[in-house]
């Protein structure tokens, strides 16, 4: 069993900057494949960001491509969103996610694994 908290989401300014956390316990997150996931209010949870269990690969959506940047802290058993230019259509619950199967995926049923989410909210 893995608990998995977020943290970092609060109110920020278009164009701010914000990073999140989520913190694993119970298992260590070394042998996870790690995804960001968020929600709208009105829209379907969509894939955000992902990490490969060594770190090595990462890959995101269209969206946020060249402005959000994930990264693992596998001895502090940490995954990070790094969040930069950001927009009002960033506006979102940001959940994390993990699974130990192997390979990646950006799917939201490849992920076993979920955070309770934290919130985001870009104003202008």
């Amino acid at each position: 069993q893995v608990l998995l908290v977020e943290s970092g989401g609060k109110l920020v300014q278009t164009g701010g900057s914000l990073r999140l956390s989520c913190a694993g316990s119970g298992r260590a997150l070394r042998y996870f494949r790690m995804g960001w996931f968020r929600q709208a209010p009105g829209k379907e949870r969509e894939f955000v960001a992902l990490i490969s269990v060594n770190g090595g690969t990462t890959i995101y959506s269209d969206s946020v491509k060249g402005r959000f940047a994930i990264s693992r802290d596998n001895d502090n058993n940490v995954v990070g969103l790094q969040m930069n230019s950001l927009k009002a259509e960033d506006t979102a619950v940001y959940y994390c996610a993990a699974d130990e199967t192997y390979g990646l995926s950006r799917n939201i049923k490849g992920y076993h694994y979920w955070g309770q989410g934290t919130q985001v909210t870009v104003s202008s």
